[in-house]
Order: C-alpha cells, then sequence, then structure tokens
C-alpha cells in the first residue's frame, strides 16, 4: 500500500494581479527558477530511477503522489477508487520508467499515466446502463427558441463558483452526466488535454471529443442553471 501525505497547493496564479508590479516581477523571476531547478531534480531522478534506485521511487511518491491523488480524486467517485488508480499509476511508471523520454517533462508524463489509470479503472467497473444525455439538454421549440430558456449569469453568479459550496454543486451535477461526457469534460475542462489529447487517450476522433465536449458543457449548464436563478433573486 503506497501512502500519500497531502502537500499544500501552489498559490493560485490570480493571487499574482494583487501584488505590485515590482514584487510580482521578482516573484515571476523566483518562479522561474523553481521550475528550473524542478525540472533539473527531475532529470536527475529519472535517471536515478533508471538505474533501479529504490530510493529514487520512494522520492518520486512523496514528491507526486500528493498532486496524483489530487488528479484521480476529480477522476473517480470514491477515495477508495482514487488511491487505487493512483497506486496503478506508480505501479505502470515503475514498468515504464526505462523508456521515458528526456525531452517530455516528468510532471506531464505522470498525469498523463495517472489519467489512463483511472479511465481503465472506469472501464472495469460495473456501471449502470449510461444515462442519455438529452435527458439534460435544452430542449428547443420548432420556432428555434428554448422551451425553458437559460437565464443569463451576471459575473457575480459566476464569481460565486469559486466559493467552497458551489464548488461541490458543480462537482455534483458533472458526476451526474452520463460517463461519456463526463470523461470528456473533466480531460478537457478540468484537467486542460487539448483536443487531440483527449482524443488520443481516449481513442476517438478529435470531432467526436469536440461535439462531445459541447453537449456536456449543455448538459452541466442545465443541472446548474435552477440553482444560479435562485443565487440571483
Amino acid at each position: 500500500m503506497i501512502i500519500f501525505s497531502e502537500a499544500p497547493d501552489l498559490p493560485e496564479a490570480s493571487s499574482y494581479r494583487l501584488k505590485s508590479g515590482h514584487r510580482l516581477e521578482s516573484e515571476m523571476i523566483e518562479t522561474i527558477q523553481r521550475a528550473e531547478k524542478s525540472q533539473s531534480d527531475d532529470s536527475s531522478l529519472v535517471r536515478r530511477l533508471q538505474s533501479g534506485d529504490a530510493h529514487a521511487f520512494e522520492e518520486l511518491v512523496r514528491g507526486y503522489g500528493p498532486r496524483l491523488l489530487r488528479v484521480a480524486r476529480r477522476m473517480m467517485k470514491t477515495e477508495e477508487d482514487a488511491r487505487d488508480a493512483v497506486q496503478d499509476a506508480f505501479v505502470a511508471v515503475f514498468k515504464s520508467i526505462k523508456v521515458f523520454e528526456e525531452s517530455s517533462l516528468l510532471s506531464t508524463w505522470l498525469h498523463r499515466i495517472c489519467i489512463n489509470a483511472c479511465l481503465m479503472r472506469l472501464r472495469t467497473q460495473r456501471r449502470k446502463p449510461e444515462e442519455d444525455i438529452e435527458t439534460y439538454l435544452p430542449k428547443f421549440r420548432d420556432d428555434g427558441h428554448q422551451v425553458d430558456p437559460s437565464m443569463s449569469w451576471r459575473e457575480s453568479a459566476e464569481g460565486l463558483l469559486q466559493t467552497k459550496e458551489l464548488c461541490t454543486l458543480v462537482r455534483s451535477s458533472i458526476d451526474r452526466l452520463p460517463e461519456t461526457y463526463r470523461i470528456v469534460l473533466l480531460l478537457r475542462d478540468i484537467e486542460e488535454l487539448t483536443t487531440e489529447e483527449a482524443a488520443e487517450t481516449l481513442g476517438i476522433t478529435p470531432n467526436a471529443v469536440k461535439i462531445r465536449l459541447h453537449r456536456g458543457r449543455q448538459a452541466l449548464r442545465t443541472l446548474l442553471d435552477p440553482h444560479m436563478r435562485e443565487e440571483l433573486r
């Protein structure tokens, strides 16, 4: 059993906007320097892993375990499944580290392996028949107008999505989506994969990713719309 200890999240990039120009420039330089040092450290770590250094693998788990667990928690629906997926990911890393290309970023490579481990678990789990996405899409009259028009969200309402309560609501709403659309939405909007990367990961065409993403976003808005109407009253 691999044990993960939580590491504090890095500050959001948006927090820099509150600082003075001189301080911002200084902190940006420090951030770049830390990133360069981290990449250098990762290169050294990869070489040690490829040479079979057991201590290097322990360092890898300590350094990257918490952030991969956060990825898995977004993909999976239970804590147990998330932790199991991360363990699967590290097993895959151990088996394939010798083919890691130094031109790649270790963090990006690990992220992709973790996503694939989550997808493998989701595919092997027994799931109920997938619900029709049409259930959650807006309905239109013959003249092209919506039967129940969506309310225009003001900026203040969209800002409410930053609160803990609404983050929980968004997550629970995403989990209500049919799996086919939920996964594409997570890969594109949460994990920030490109259309091509998501297509390659899922084994579908880029156009299929675009269609599923569009319909998934529409369905998510339909699910969130009643709550946003309440917030704006």
